[in-house]
């Protein structure tokens, strides 16, 4: 494998923005789709992230299928949602956005923790990262099924052997986190905006 696990996504983030600045759906999608293959190294411990983000993308992509030309700015869907009163349905783009977001943060903070305390077990660091980002937002049955899967995390010097490649893994996680960041910010500003960034899992 040339470079590391996060040379995708680091190249995919250059084209996030449009020349205007805007968030643009198609790269943004592909950005959370190219990082999948890192979470597919945790094995059990992540299977529910996984088919969590899976879900949400597929759910933002279709979305984006049905008008590409509509659809190209990434907020564009959230707008839609809200002039429809729909944006607070479970099933809605809005929602599929909303977790997706979270979910990015979870990461970042996992790839954080990663750095930051090398002494720490990888159980240790998923539930750190877990409480600092999703837990809140959880009711009791996903936080304790989600407290149960950060209990299969593999052994930590397994999982950096196997994501390593041929790249510097550390400074390639960093400047995924530094670099991604940004983006999921500005989704919960923009959904804070409209008053959704606050929603919680029933």
């Amino acid at each position: 494998m040339e470079g590391s696990v996060f040379t995708p996504s680091l190249e995919g983030m250059k084209h996030v923005k449009s020349e205007a600045g805007e968030m643009l759906t198609r790269p943004f999608l592909d950005v959370c789709k190219l990082i999948l293959p890192v979470i597919d190294k945790f094995g059990a411990a992540m299977a529910l992230v996984k088919s969590d983000i899976g879900g949400n993308i597929s759910r933002l992509e279709d979305k984006y299928s049905s008008n590409p030309t509509q659809f190209n700015l990434l907020y564009s869907m959230v707008e839609v949602e809200v002039a429809a009163k729909t944006a607070k349905g479970s099933s809605s783009c809005t929602n599929g956005l909303l977790w997706l977001t979270r979910a990015m943060d979870f990461l970042v903070e996992l790839f954080r923790n990663l750095l930051q305390h090398p002494d720490w077990t990888m159980s240790q660091v998923c539930t750190d990262s877990y409480g600092k980002t999703l837990k809140q937002w959880h009711g009791w049955l996903a936080s304790s099924s989600f407290s149960l899967a950060m209990k299969l995390a593999p052994d930590r010097k397994k999982f950096t052997e196997v994501i390593s490649g041929s790249g510097d893994v550390g400074a390639d996680m960093e400047a995924f986190c530094t670099n991604f960041s940004p983006f999921l910010e500005e989704n919960h500003k923009f959904l804070a905006s409209k008053g959704l960034d606050n929603l919680k899992a029933s």
